[in-house]
C-alpha cells in the first residue's frame, strides 16, 4: 500500500517557516498563499498555515529516560537521509532539543533519532531504525 500522510500545523509565519522546511530541511516547496504553505516532507504532505495562538510546548511524554515534546511529528528515514538531515540542521546552526543519538541499543526497536524545533517551535522527530521490522514491534 502506498499510502502518504497530511498534516496541517500551525506556524509564525510563512518566510520563517520555507527557510526551515524548503531551504535547510530540503523539503519540495509546494502551493502557497500569504496565510499557508504546503511543503513535501519525504512523500508526504504537510500544510503550514499562519496563526497567532501557537500552543506551548508540553514534554509529557516520557521514553526510556528522555522528556520528549507532545505532540510532534516527523519522518522515520534510512539511515543515509537520517544522516542528510542531521548534516543540515548541523550547518545551518539548528539547536537541537535531543541531539542525533542511538536509543535502544542491542534492543529490538534500535534506533537512531534526533529532535528539534522548527522557527514556530513546533518539535520534530526523525528516526532511523536498525532494522525496518522492529518499526512496529
Amino acid at each position: 500500500m502506498n499510502t502518504k500522510f497530511h498534516l496541517a500545523f500551525k506556524v509564525r509565519d510563512i518566510e520563517s517557516t520555507i527557510r526551515f522546511y524548503h531551504t535547510i530541511l530540503g523539503c519540495e516547496l509546494g502551493r502557497q498563499t500569504e496565510s499557508w504553505v504546503d511543503f513535501n516532507l519525504f512523500g508526504h504532505q504537510l500544510s503550514a498555515h499562519v496563526s497567532d495562538r501557537i500552543p506551548d510546548l508540553d514534554y509529557c511524554g516520557k521514553v526510556e529516560d528522555l522528556k520528549v515534546p507532545i505532540p510532534h511529528f516527523g519522518c522515520i528515514v534510512n539511515k543515509t537521509v537520517f544522516n542528510d538531515i542531521k548534516d543540515r540542521l548541523e550547518k545551518h546552526d539548528i539547536e537541537f532539543i535531543f541531539k542525533p543519538q542511538k536509543r535502544y541499543q542491542n534492543k529490538k526497536g534500535e534506533q537512531q533519532t534526533l529532535f528539534i524545533l522548527d522557527y514556530s517551535n513546533n518539535p520534530l522527530e526523525f528516526k532511523s531504525f536498525e532494522k525496518n521490522d522492529d518499526i512496529f514491534n
